[in-house]
């Protein structure tokens, strides 16, 4: 492919750094592998393709050369490669597969084995299990504060034995966060088992919804706790119930904090906060004697213009 734009195969621009020349041959190189794509002859001609840009674009003196001279640069390169068009060592400037991916590295057990070393020697890696995939959902509690919740699993696949992991919630986890449990997947004779991924839903509370790391709920107070003020209690999460003051002349739809009892964040270890949300309860069953003192209210609102209404929404 000496025809070829070296830079456009490895799809990298021309005054691209040798990290970027290395990273983008390094992600080809996996991406084309025969082991990866085996009988795909498009692919082994893409890998092939690979291999002859790095060749000389990953050595500073021949991609000098290269960049000098274009396609006919090998007419001014010094003598010396080796087997296959490759220099000694293997790649350009004495860089092996060894020295990009690690000491020992082969390229099939990035694949799971197969073709081993050069020339189809070498071991070949075992077989990883299968990750298994699950979703579960938890109480609204324990996403808040964390703690532990049983976990059937199969790691035999379909059909097999089940296995109960109790697995770890944290505290503040969220619904369509992902908990990683590592080795605790689908098993393979003579391999490492595989992982289990499980999505998290958290199921709804009677009470309590969240707001981010907020707590909210919701308190009916009576018409006379709202206007005269009260003292209530309010449970919480996971303090039992706390004494909140209603201060006289709380409106329907006011909210009261209570500071550090909402939901642990992840990342700050800070808790948020609960907040109360008030609402006016009318009663729908009253006593005449009731009655009589919301007319006798109703009265004075009239004769003193204290209709909430007043002003609200200008002169028409």
């Amino acid at each position: 492919m000496t025809d070829s734009d070296y830079y456009q195969v490895l799809g990298v621009p021309r005054g691209a750094s040798a990290e970027e020349i290395h990273g983008a041959y390094k992600t080809l190189s996996l991406k084309f592998h025969p082991d990866k794509n085996p009988d795909d002859q498009k692919a082994a001609e893409q890998f092939k393709a690979v291999q002859d840009a790095y060749q000389v674009l990953g050595d500073e003196e021949t991609r000098g050369q290269y960049d000098r001279f274009g396609p006919a640069f090998q007419q001014a390169r010094a003598g010396g490669a080796g087997p296959g068009g490759f220099p000694p060592g293997g790649m350009p400037g004495g860089v092996d597969f060894s020295s990009l991916f690690g000491n020992g590295f082969d390229l099939g057990d990035l694949f799971g084995g197969g073709r081993g070393g050069p020339g189809g020697a070498g071991p070949a890696r075992a077989r990883r299990g299968q990750d298994i995939r699950t979703t579960i959902q938890v109480p609204f509690h324990v996403a808040a504060v964390g703690g532990g919740h049983e976990l059937p699993i199969r790691p035999d696949g379909e059909g097999g034995r089940i296995e109960r992991l109790t697995i770890k919630i944290p505290a503040g986890i969220k619904s369509g966060e992902v908990l990683r449990l590592k080795g605790q997947g689908g098993t393979v004779p003579g391999g490492p088992a595989g992982d289990v991924l499980v999505t998290i839903e958290v199921a709804p509370h009677p009470w309590f919804r969240r707001e981010g790391d907020n707590l909210m709920i919701e308190v009916p107070v009576t018409p006379a706790e709202a206007v005269l003020g009260a003292k209530i209690e309010v449970p919480t999460l996971d303090e039992g119930s706390v004494v909140v003051t209603i201060p006289p002349g709380t409106p329907g739809g006011a909210k009261l904090r209570l500071k550090g009892k909402g939901v642990r964040n992840q990342k700050t270890g800070i808790h948020g906060d609960q907040l109360v949300l008030v609402q006016v309860a009318v009663p729908d069953v009253l006593s005449e004697e009731q009655r009589e003192i919301y007319r006798r209210l109703a009265e004075w609102d009239s004769e003193d213009g204290g209709s909430p209404r007043n002003g609200l929404w200008g002169t028409s």
